[in-house]
């Protein structure tokens, strides 16, 4: 291990720990007499995650993250109206079926969080993969240009992790 590997090892400690007291805190309130239950379960619960998700080489960009959290509160709202109207409206017919997207994601944590808020979008369900990798997206309309919204959404997602698309 490197020195470099050292300190990003000991900043996912520290902010996963920090992260799971604060969680307590807000979930168990600020009791004096909690606080020493609250360290335990913070520390297992960092031990835990440490164990199922090792710290990796992306760090959190916070204004890319705030760019991509934005979108994706502009986009559900206007794809959650769009999926609204065509409930609604006779006139606007649903074309439901499949759509592939070959993400530029290994399969893991990362394609996993991603295929995650995809399925946060209205219309859009992320399915499985088929048999060469791609991910099989279920939409309400296949005339709409869902891969390509997918593709925006993942290198928006890949740099407000810290990541580099060209690169995974």
């Amino acid at each position: 291990m490197t020195p470099a590997d050292g300190n990003a090892t000991r900043r996912a400690v520290f902010a996963r720990a920090v992260g799971f007291i604060v969680l307590w805190l807000a979930l168990a309130g600020p009791a004096p007499a909690d606080l020493p239950a609250g360290v335990v379960a913070a520390a297992a619960a960092t031990w835990v995650s440490l164990r199922l998700v090792p710290p990796s080489a992306w760090r959190v960009r916070p204004a890319a993250l705030a760019r991509f959290v934005v979108r994706f509160l502009v986009q559900s709202v206007i794809a959650g109206v769009d999926v609204a109207r065509r409930a609604l409206d006779p006139r606007l017919p649903l074309r439901t079926g499949f759509v592939s997207y070959a993400p530029h994601l290994p399969p893991g944590p990362a394609q996993s969080a991603f295929c995650t808020l995809t399925s946060l979008l209205p219309g859009t369900v992320p399915c499985g993969t088929d048999d060469s990798g791609a991910l099989v997206i279920h939409c309400l309309d296949v005339d709409q240009f869902v891969a390509s919204q997918l593709a925006k959404e993942e290198t928006l997602f890949v740099h407000a992790c810290g990541g580099d698309r060209d690169n995974d």
